[in-house]
């Protein structure tokens, strides 16, 4: 398979997750890249049908859950739309090598521009005023690419090399500096943590990724210490990170006419005010900066705080983007 075509593809897939209304092939081409054409030229027309038509069969060999339906008995066209209950795959368990792959995938995701073009035709979906869930498609672009400790932590535990670091938890005002001989990384409920004996507490602790700040350093010669044998890390991280009771509360301000889902969240709404529980600020954070610009946190800082450190990374790519060529007569 070409790699435009799997492009396409992996775009169809992400635009068909991230709502739960059916979108029928008119709203796919006009958002997806790769199905561009005039619907008035007849031929043009004929073509994309085909190439739909293919990219659909080509979906549902490969296993993905592609339903056909209306929202409504008033619509005369049927649409397109992929149940996240049937795609969602079960808890993922990584050895450190597997990890390590993990993260490799991600890095080349970066840089083969697909993430460029998901964003794109969900922005597209937005303006078509298609509510998009900002979660739905954690299990196509790979959730690693947010949590920066990821790599030097996989990269420590194979190594078995000791690293230092910098973590906040949610009962401190102020980071602690940290000591661990990481003995690998694993998912558990959506977050990635690396589990490992805790150097300065002289027992196996876990920690979550999201929770870093700042750099991992490594410490130490390689090869200074030996996990245990047939050690369960997933075991452990469910052990002791059960859900946490959503106990705090965070106010928000939407941008008229945007942000459903978080509305349907939330336990009180005023208006474009919104007031929403939750447990941990980096999670809620990452449901945020989904929103972009429709979302604002009023109360507390911490919520605030890191939404500012999700976005400063984004920010920073689109300064050091090259700017777009000039383009000379009409837009499409």
């Amino acid at each position: 398979m070409s790699r435009i075509r799997t492009e396409r593809l992996v775009n169809l897939v992400i635009c068909l997750l991230s709502t739960r209304r059916f979108l029928t092939a008119a709203q796919i081409a006009a958002t997806v890249p790769g199905y561009a054409h005039d619907p008035a030229d007849a031929r043009e027309h004929e073509a994309f049908q085909r190439k739909f038509e293919r990219d659909k069969a080509d979906l549902r060999e490969l296993g993905v859950p592609l339903e056909t339906g209306t929202a409504s008995i008033f619509d005369a066209e049927p649409g397109y739309r992929i149940a996240r209950r049937d795609y969602a795959l079960p808890e993922v368990r990584l050895a450190p090598d597997e990890a390590a792959a993990v993260g490799l995938a991600a890095r080349l995701w970066r840089h083969a521009g697909l993430a460029q073009a998901a964003s794109s035709g969900l922005r597209k979906l937005r303006a078509a005023g298609v509510e998009v869930d900002p979660q739905a498609t954690l299990g196509v672009e790979p959730v690693v690419t947010a949590e920066p400790a990821f790599e030097p932590l996989t990269r420590a535990s194979r190594e078995r090399r000791a690293v230092t670091f910098d973590y906040r938890t949610p009962e401190a005002d102020e980071p602690a500096t940290r000591r661990l001989q990481p003995w690998g990384v694993v998912s558990w409920r959506g977050r990635w943590y690396v589990v490992g004996h805790d150097l300065d507490r002289d027992a196996t602790r876990c920690f979550r990724l999201s929770r870093f700040v700042g750099p991992v350093r490594a410490v130490g010669e390689p090869d200074a210490y030996r996990p245990p044998e047939h050690v369960d890390l997933i075991g452990h991280v469910a052990s002791t990170s059960g859900p946490a009771e959503a106990t705090r509360t965070a106010t928000v301000r939407l941008r008229p006419g945007c942000g459903t889902g978080i509305r349907r969240q939330a336990f009180a709404v005023d208006g474009d005010i919104v007031r929403l529980r939750y447990s941990d600020p980096e999670s809620l954070a990452a449901r945020l900066v989904g929103y972009g610009p429709g979302a604002l946190v009023l109360d507390p800082p911490e919520v605030r705080d890191a939404v500012v450190r999700r976005l400063r990374p984004i920010a920073a790519r689109h300064r050091a983007a090259p700017a777009a060529p000039e383009r000379t007569g009409a837009s499409t």
